[in-house]
């Protein structure tokens, strides 16, 4: 198993790896160049998005600045929109639904790292994928962790630390996130 394939299938795997550098310097080479583009150069700008995105449905807005590992783990749906000061660590695969709406500051961490000293000092690392439902709307400056899933319809609110997994048509809010209210349907 390559580097890569362990890093994906949320194993130990070394970051070091020459091809995974060698990606996430692609990805950081895109992003700057779509954060450094002026307003006038939207065009430019999409489809550089475009590019670095494993797969991304039409519409998609994305407001720099703009951050990612790589990029090419990344899959959007349908119109969606992510405010400034985006960044999504995708170690791990990410995907996010159609219609779904990111505030500023959101960060989606899908790295990881052990628990026990030992293995952490070794400089190895890990990661568990993200799945965003449709229609989501995540508030400014939330944080969503390694390995949650989020059902569609839900509302994050501002601030919010995910740490679990949560069903369609809530709202979640808090540190940890927890359910304040069912949202009709």
């Amino acid at each position: 198993m390559t580097e890569k394939e362990r890093m994906l299938a949320g194993e130990l795997y070394d970051p070091l790896d020459e091809e995974l550098v060698a990606e996430r310097k692609r990805a950081r080479l895109l992003f700057q160049k779509i954060n450094s583009l002026h307003d006038d150069e939207k065009e430019q700008r999409d489809q550089l998005l475009y590019e670095l995105f494993g797969k991304a449905g039409n519409g998609l807005w994305i407001e720099p600045p703009f951050f990612c590992d790589y990029g090419s783990n990344i899959e959007v749906g349908e119109n969606v929109f992510m405010n400034f000061n985006t960044c999504i660590l995708d170690v791990c695969k990410v995907t996010i639904g159609s219609r779904t709406m990111l505030a500023p500051n959101v960060s989606i961490l899908t790295a990881t790292h052990p628990l026990e000293a030992k293995p952490r000092s070794s400089g190895r690392e890990l990661g568990k994928p993200i799945t965003i439902g449709e229609d989501v709307w995540i508030g400014g400056g939330a944080v969503l962790n390694p390995g949650i899933s989020i059902g569609n319809s839900v509302v994050i609110g501002s601030g919010a630390v995910v740490t679990k997994s949560f069903g369609d048509h809530v709202f979640i809010a808090g540190n940890p996130a927890r359910v304040i209210r069912e949202i009709e349907n």
